[in-house]
This record gives C-alpha cells, structure tokens and sequence, in this order.
C-alpha cells in the first residue's frame, strides 16, 4: 500500500515536471520575442524624443543687392532704359538640417548581442528667411522708379537657396549626421547597450 502511494506520488510529481517543462518551451520563444520586441520599441520611442536635440541650426545674417529696371521698346529703336533702382537688402534667417528619426530603423542581433539602428541621413529641414525684420537700404534710385516689393521676397528667397546650397557643400549635412550619431549612441548607451551599430540610408 505505501509502495503505491509513493509511486503514485512519483509519478504525479513526474506528470507536473513534464507538463512544466513542456509550459516553458512552449511559451518561452514567445516570452523572448515580446521582451525583444518591447526593447526594440522602446528605444525607437526614445529615439524619437530625441529629435530636436539632433536637430543641427544654422543661424546667419545676409547682405545682398538688389537691382531692378525698366525699358521702353519703341518701334525701330532699342530698348530705353528710363528707370534703374539698387536696393541693399540686409535680412537674417537660420537653416535646420536633421534625419527624420520617424523612420528609424532597428533590429538587435541575439547571436552578436549587438543592437543595429538605421538612421535616414540628414537633410534641409527648414530654410528660413525673415523677411518681416529685413531691411532695405536705397543705393540708386532715379525718377519713375517704383521698387516693387516682390521683388525684395523673390531676391531674398534666391539667395537663401543659394545659401543652403553652399552649405551642404560645405558639409552641413555631414555635420548634421555626425551629431545625430553621437547623441543616438550616448542615449542609447545610457541604457545599457554596449555594442551598437549606427547607419545611415
């Protein structure tokens, strides 16, 4: 009778041991992605609190020239000029280059331990010119001459295109990308990564 019991017993705790083993291998790939998962999310939530910090600002101040004239064609005869005016336009703005970290990519390697972020690469996102603080100084000015102001935005926003353009060549970008990188990977270090991989698409 006893035998019995105890090896009712032995197999009741073998049935248990069986049924929980088989509950752990069963349900622990799912554990594991969900954790992953959950990481991956966070520090792509994280990352993208961190978007204006990334964000690179230019701020300048501007003096270009501003020419305009009038002609009159008359039938058989050139063209006249009858009215010139030159303006000296004096405005101030600011670029903003950055990645758009909603597009943030990231994966982590189990096998490396290794946590992979893809990042777009910088690019203009503002190009502002304050046009309500410009200036406008008159250098020539001769009768009839009525300097329009359209004229005064049109010239402004030529040449605050032209600014952005010289500044990329100059490496604005790079420089946005290089400070992205070293911001995402102090942040993401801070919570506990240790081997990181950054790249830019």
């Amino acid at each position: 009778m006893m035998k019995r019991m105890i090896i009712s017993m032995l197999a009741f705790v073998m049935i248990i041991v069986v049924i929980g083993v088989s509950l752990v291998v069963f349900f622990k790939p799912f554990g594991i992605s969900n954790n992953e998962s959950s990481d991956v999310s966070l520090v792509k939530d994280r990352v993208v609190e961190l978007s204006e910090w990334t964000t690179l600002k230019y701020e300048y101040s501007n003096v270009i020239i501003s020419q305009t004239d009038k002609s009159l064609a008359l039938p058989g005869i050139s063209d006249i000029k009858f009215a010139e005016a030159i303006k000296l336009i004096e405005y101030s703005g600011y670029l903003k280059a950055g990645s758009d970290l909603s597009k943030l990519e990231v994966s982590h390697d189990n096998e490396k331990e290794q946590l992979s972020i893809r990042v777009p690469k910088a690019q203009i996102l503002d190009n502002v010119a304050q046009t309500e603080t410009a200036v406008v100084k008159d250098i020539k000015g001769e009768l009839f001459s009525d300097y329009p102001t359209q004229k005064v935005f049109d010239d402004i926003n030529t040449n605050k295109k032209q600014l952005a353009e010289e500044k990329i060549d100059q490496g604005f970008l790079d420089e946005a990308d290089k400070r992205t990188k070293e911001l995402l990977t102090s942040l993401i270090s801070s919570m506990g990564y240790n081997d990181i991989e950054i790249e830019f698409y």
